[in-house]
């Protein structure tokens, strides 16, 4: 009596990647009223600048009190039916933010601007725009897990994997795009696009000037779409810097060409304000159909008036958003180096990254083989003995077995040196325990040799001790 999206298991909610979202929920840790509990460490939650918004909601306090800077009430204005193409002044201080983070090396026009609650939703609305059902888009390895459900729950999409390799840190290449575009065709899927993002989760890496040529070029020559979800693009903390999408086609005299109507962005204030409970997503497109039909979906997922209203006098005060981006990301710098650190102490290494709330983190020496059997052992290991909730790199479909995302940013420092602790005691305990299975297999092996040789090889070494002793 249900229908097949209620009966059906395409969601992805029984990937471990939000399995263990639910371990850490039946036993989450807290410094005193749970010490031995689980450690979020698989949430890519940005916690590290709060202090930089209640600082300055104190100052200000009459956004949150429904009143305007002539501290005349807007309660009524902002409570009654809106537009679905959202309040003006929130969209236009959104476009001059998102320029602001580019270096202002690009701009923005509110009019391409469709407002979604939260990124998932803009996805979503982008695959509802662009494909049909069994169409299918291209995305490169490892990726945000969420994608499964986010693009092709509800879409009836298709992913096709660009598998990507740590030969060359997980870059994208030409002939890993051609190789999926192939698979897609001997599938008999029809590709209608690719999505990236940048910088990426799950690597931390932004993506450079090469790649991005690389992925115009191929959606030029395939004539298919490109989204590009920049949600982490005011998280980049070192070099080299962020390179938007949209910089690509300005600086190739591409804006303004069929080219540039196929390329979509996606961004959000989950990440870069640490805002994800606030559902504030954004779609830029130079497409005026896709915006036209973007916005007549955003219906279904509005951002409240009130939030645009908080949000727009928070990112129309310029002086606080130059000073916030930057004290942000040297505190994501700060807290990414913290990070490798603690892991490197234990012998563990990471992807170079300069960018995320997250690293990419290299176990696979800690496997027992090199197979995702072995990663799936160590991480239900790294959950329930050590207590920390990390991402397998399986669950974000990449290819080789040992990876694995862990977060920094959603916990106080001495949250996370309590992690590293525990990784360390984790890691010198796994040596311990090898050591004395190596001495065990060793002193087996010499024991079923010795059985083993026959009577005549002791005599004879009795014999030659004999006459050494006669020498001496």
């Amino acid at each position: 009596m249900l229908s097949e999206k209620v009966t059906c298991n395409s969601h992805g909610q029984d990937s471990s990647y939000f399995l263990g979202w639910e371990e850490y929920e039946k036993n989450p840790y807290d410094e005193v009223k749970n010490p031995k509990g689980i450690i979020q460490m698989g949430l890519a939650e940005n916690q590290l600048s709060f202090d930089l918004l209640e600082l300055w909601l104190e100052n200000n306090p009459q956004p949150t009190a429904f009143r305007n800077r002539s501290n005349q009430s807007v309660f009524k204005e902002l409570a009654l039916f809106q537009d679905y193409h959202g309040l003006p002044a929130f969209k236009n201080a959104l476009v001059r933010f998102m320029s602001e983070i580019r270096g202002n090396k690009v701009s923005f026009d509110p009019n391409n601007l469709v407002l979604t609650a939260g990124a998932t939703s803009a996805n979503e609305t982008l695959m509802f725009c662009l494909a049909n059902p069994g169409d299918a888009f291209l995305l490169p390895t490892p990726y945000y897990p969420g994608f499964d459900r986010d693009l092709k729950w509800r879409t009836g999409a298709e992913i096709v994997p660009i598998h990507c390799s740590s030969l060359n840190g997980f870059r994208i290449t030409k002939s890993a795009l051609e190789e999926a575009y192939k698979q897609a065709e001997k599938q008999n899927l029809k590709v209608k696009g690719i999505l990236v993002t940048n910088p990426s989760n799950p690597l931390g890496t932004s993506l450079t000037m090469h790649e991005l040529d690389i992925l115009v070029n191929f959606i030029s020559s395939q004539n298919i779409h490109l989204i590009s979800d920049e949600i982490y693009s005011g998280t980049v903390f070192s070099s080299p810097s962020f390179i938007s999408i949209m910089e690509v086609l300005k600086t190739r005299n591409l804006m303004n060409t069929e080219i540039s109507k196929r390329v979509h962005i996606v961004y959000s204030l989950s990440k870069d304000l640490g805002l994800p409970g606030f559902r504030i997503g954004a779609i830029y497109s130079n497409d005026e159909r896709v915006v036209c039909a973007a916005t007549k979906m955003s219906s279904f997922g509005l951002v409240s008036s009130q939030t645009q209203y908080l949000l727009s006098e928070i990112l129309s005060d310029q002086k606080f958003t130059k000073i916030y981006l930057s004290e942000n990301r040297r505190r994501l710098k700060q807290r990414y180096e913290r990070l490798v650190k603690g892991l490197k102490r234990s012998g563990i290494s990471c992807l170079k990254s300069n960018s995320g709330l997250f690293c990419w983190v290299d176990m696979r020496h800690l496997l027992n083989s090199n197979t995702f059997e072995s990663e799936m052992e160590l991480w239900k290991k790294i959950v329930y003995e050590v207590g920390l909730n990390i991402s397998p790199g399986s669950s974000c479909h990449c290819g080789e077995p040992g990876w694995f995302r862990v977060c920094f940013a959603n916990m106080s420092e001495e949250t996370l040196d309590i992690a590293m602790q525990r990784v360390k005691s984790f890691v010198d305990s796994m040596a311990t325990e090898n050591n004395q299975i190596f001495r065990q297999k060793s002193m087996n092996l010499h024991s079923r040799r010795t059985k083993s040789l026959p009577k005549w090889v002791f005599e004879l070494s009795f014999h030659q001790r004999e006459v050494s002793a006669d020498e001496r």
